[in-house]
């Protein structure tokens, strides 16, 4: 039984090998052969699992394949009487069987373990047999270690070309390699990245300079390089030399003689430049300048300024004359140019001034045009000509040399110049702006970098183009003559390629476009309108917002605008439903056309809140300075508004009222015309309220008005504040009526009293009742009789008796006690004597008091 199933499991190993199938396959309803595929990964030297099957099966066989072969050999096993490991496993590293399971552990994972990791698990061989095979695909990989920055040129020259590669012991791959340069200044930037472990840098620059590492990652871990400082050493640049006085001839420099010359040399270094003169490619002088004071003709020759750098030991030179034999400055011009439209090549050298002329010939891989050098193609004679015409057949397409070489008699050696040509690295560029006074649109292209320079020119909808210049060209149109929706090229053609290259602008007007159309909002309250720009090739005016009445909002405190060159928002504050609502515009254009869209905006009132009435009015206390208020509110439940006004006003009192005799005028001009004074009431929730800081002797009304917003309700009727319940006027008015009849009462007993005891107290007598002449005085014989008299009578007025003889004027409860000037009246027809009023006069009066 067990040989049967060996021989079906080792007969489907092979086909599980070809298929390689990733899912599980069920094969013969009674006989079913499952597969089972996984990976796992591991590191070198850690530790891995691989299991076989979720549970335990009766026998099992795990087998080891190697990447790129189809042997498959067993490593361990168990048919059931005991696990045994093979010799190949000691290869794969410490593999042991984890007790009470088919998986297997392997202990310091080796390299060699990569590979396919087959397990046979047979389950139920005494009943129903069950095959398992489980594909375990074991990925090993090695972490990468501590990476290493080597350069080629720690201290490059500038304008040189270096390398740093990143170098790694170990790793697995893929590996990605990032580069980061640190300046002086501590900011770190990333200058490569990839999977290349090395980085070429053309044309180094003194911006190079700084601290570079490289940090090397896979899939199991990453590490960085230490840094290493790269430091750009360049100079001295070409010596710029300035004589004073500066006057030239066809000869070169000259001076007056005996004049004072100075020579100035100047060189870019680092370090700093070390000058030497030379005179006749003599040294005379070191310095940067060389002062010759009263130059002679002895001094005629060539000065050349020889500019050193002592740490690359590198030098420049330029030489000049102020004589008749000078050399040319500098060193010959070499440049290339296209001829024949643009499908050849001239090379032209040059190298003006110097007398006599310099002698020029060209060097390099040079085919002339229609007469090319069999062999290496090089030519066999220097060329003496200055300008050479090429074909571009077989020349490198991105990449070649030529050096033109002068020389001179005044020169010992030989001076050159070098030339190449390449394409540009880039595509043509197309570009469209406007002027700033909006008076054209100008269409730009350029195709930058390439040696010679490219052929541009423009081809446009009706007839609008442009003949081809070099480098670049610019297509000038009017402001608004653009076509719109129709292309514009530009073409591009350089002597290296034979085939044009393009490049499209297609000019659009722009699309306004707002969120909402309309717009409604409540009185009162602020609302955005909202314009953005959503499409926008060519440069835009400025978006613009109009008012409902057509007027530019810009400039006014009633909107408020925020905007960049791609939106426009305009915020209506305080809004107001005659004045605000209505149709706004938003506009904008360019050079091809303009566009506008409205925005409605519905500004709406707020309902009519309900009507509120007052239902209590009075004052708190008797001092009459505060007012305490209530009042509700119909159909509560319905709500509808935010607040209330509370308003008071003076009422004007009536001419006369409470002792005053002001005129109607003066009570008007005392109060002030009639004005209703608002206290706000925030709050919709109160029915309460205390008005202070009254007026005791003002009448005052109330009303109370409800809000909803900026909607007012109708006013309630408005009343007057009621005395509260416990006034006490009353209570005075009587205390003060009983303290006058006390008063009077006193009075009257005390009038009686000094009357009946004038004898004993006549000076008391005397000051209450004053004295008369003598001779006004008159006998009453019978007392009694007027008593009597005078009772009967009565008193009829106050001020003064009609019948004659004396008489006593009563006291009123309102008034002191006071005697009429009329009291007494002569009995004589003689006058008392005038200015005499004082003088005392005896009266003899006498009183008959009658008791009950």
């Amino acid at each position: 039984m067990v040989a049967q199933l060996l021989g079906l499991a080792f007969l489907f190993l092979p086909t599980s090998l070809v298929t390689s199938t990733t899912h599980a396959v069920e094969i013969n309803p009674n006989w079913e052969v499952v597969y089972r595929d996984t990976r796992v990964y591991g590191v070198v030297g850690k530790a891995v699992i691989l299991e076989c099957g979720p549970t335990i099966p009766d026998m099992y066989i795990w087998s080891f394949t190697k990447p790129g072969t189809e042997a498959i050999k067993a490593v361990v096993y168990n048919l059931g009487k005991g696990t045994r490991i093979q010799k190949l496993a000691e290869s794969l590293g410490q593999l042991t069987v984890i007790s009470n399971s088919a998986s297997v552990s392997i202990e310091k994972l080796p390299l060699a373990a990569h590979g396919l990791f087959t397990c046979q698990a047979f389950y139920d061989i005494d009943k129903d047999p069950k095959v398992y095979y489980y594909y375990v695909h074991l990925t090993v990989r090695v972490p990468v270690t501590k990476p290493y920055l080597l350069m080629s040129d720690a201290s490059p020259v500038e304008g040189s070309t270096m390398w740093m590669r990143c170098n790694l012991d170990n790793g697995t791959g893929p590996i990605q390699y990032v580069w980061k340069h640190e300046t002086r200044n501590g900011t770190i930037s990333v200058v490569a990245q990839g999977t290349a472990n090395i980085i070429n840098v053309t044309d180094v620059n003194r911006n190079h300079t700084g601290w570079y590492r490289c940090e090397a990652s896979n899939a199991v871990n990453s590490e960085s390089s230490n840094r290493l400082w790269l430091d750009t050493i360049f100079g001295p640049d070409i010596p710029q030399i300035d004589v004073t006085p500066y006057s030239i001839t066809e000869r070169g420099y000259s001076a007056l003689e005996r004049e004072t010359v100075s020579l100035l040399c100047q060189a870019q270094s680092n370090p700093a430049s070390q000058y030497v003169w030379f005179y006749n490619n003599s040294q005379v002088y070191s310095g940067p300048q060389f002062t010759i004071t009263k130059i002679l003709r002895m001094h005629t020759g060539d000065y050349a300024c020889l500019a050193q750098n002592t740490y690359l030991n590198t030098r420049s030179k330029k030489t000049i004359s102020l004589t008749v034999y000078y050399p040319p400055d500098g060193s010959p011009s070499c440049s290339v140019e296209p001829a024949l439209n643009h499908t050849s090549l001239k090379l032209l050298c040059s190298w003006p001034g110097g007398f006599p002329s310099p002698s020029l010939h060209w060097t390099g891989d040079l085919k002339r045009l229609g007469h090319d050098e069999a062999g290496t193609g090089k030519q066999a004679n220097p060329l003496t000509n200055t300008t050479v015409l090429l074909s571009t057949e077989g020349l490198a397409s991105n990449d070649s040399s030529f050096s033109c070489v002068g020389s001179h008699l005044a020169l010992k050696q030989s001076r050159e110049c070098s030339t190449r040509t390449y394409i540009p690295p880039a595509e043509p560029v197309c570009l469209a702006y406007v002027t700033n006074n909006k008076q054209y649109l100008m269409l730009s292209c350029s195709w930058d970098g390439g040696s010679p320079n490219a052929l541009v020119w423009w081809e446009g909808p009706g007839g609008q183009g442009k003949d081809g210049k070099e480098n670049s060209n610019i297509l000038i149109l009017r402001y608004g003559t653009a076509r719109g929706g129709k292309p514009y090229t530009c073409h591009a053609k350089h002597p290296l390629l034979v085939q044009t290259k393009t490049c499209r602008l297609t000019l659009e007007a722009p699309v306004l476009l707002t969120q909402r159309r309309v717009v409604s909002v409540y009185e009162g309250s602020d609302v955005q309108l909202t314009c953005n720009l959503i499409s926008n090739y060519l440069p835009t005016d400025q978006i613009t917002w109009f008012n409902n009445r057509g007027l530019d909002v810009q400039g006014t405190s009633k909107y408020t605008l925020l905007r960049t060159s791609a939106w426009a928002n305009l915020t209506v504050r305080d809004t107001h439903e005659a004045q605000d609502s209505g149709e706004y515009r938003c506009s904008t254009s360019n050079a091809v056309g303009g566009t506008d869209v409205n925005v409605t905006l519905l500004v709406k009132r707020y309902p009519m809140p309900p009507n509120a009435t007052l239902v209590k009015v009075m004052y708190n206390s008797r001092q009459r300075n505060e007012v305490e208020l209530e009042w509700q509110v119909e159909n509560e439940e319905q709500r509808g508004w935010t607040g209330f006004i509370l308003e008071h006003i003076w009422v004007p009192e009536r001419p006369g009222r409470r002792g005053r005799n002001d005129t109607k005028e003066d009570t008007d001009e005392r109060i002030g015309p009639p004005i209703w004074y608002p206290s706000i009431i925030q709050d919709p929730e109160v029915r309460t309220h205390t008005v202070g800081r009254l007026t005791p002797t003002v009448t005052y009304q109330f009303r109370i008005t409800p809000v909803n917003h900026r909607t007012l309700g109708h006013p309630s009727a408005p009343k007057t504040p009621a005395e509260p319940r416990y006034n006490m006027y009353p209570a005075v008015i009587g205390a003060a009526i009983g303290g006058m009849l006390f008063a009077a009462i006193v009075t009257a007993l005390l009038l009686l009293f000094i009357i009946r005891n004038r004898n004993n107290n006549p000076r008391l007598h005397d000051m209450l009742f004053g004295s008369q002449h003598s001779q006004s005085r008159e006998n009453i014989n019978l007392p009694e009789d007027e008593v009597v008299g005078g009772s009967e009578g009565g008193i009829e007025e106050i001020g003064g008796l009609a019948s004659p003889g004396p008489t006593l004027a009563l006291p009123r409860a309102s008034s002191p006690l006071t005697t009429s000037p009329l009291s007494a009246t002569p009995t004589t027809s003689q006058a008392p004597p005038p200015g005499d009023d004082n003088e005392p006069v005896s009266v003899t009066i006498t009183v008959k008091a009658t008791g009950s």
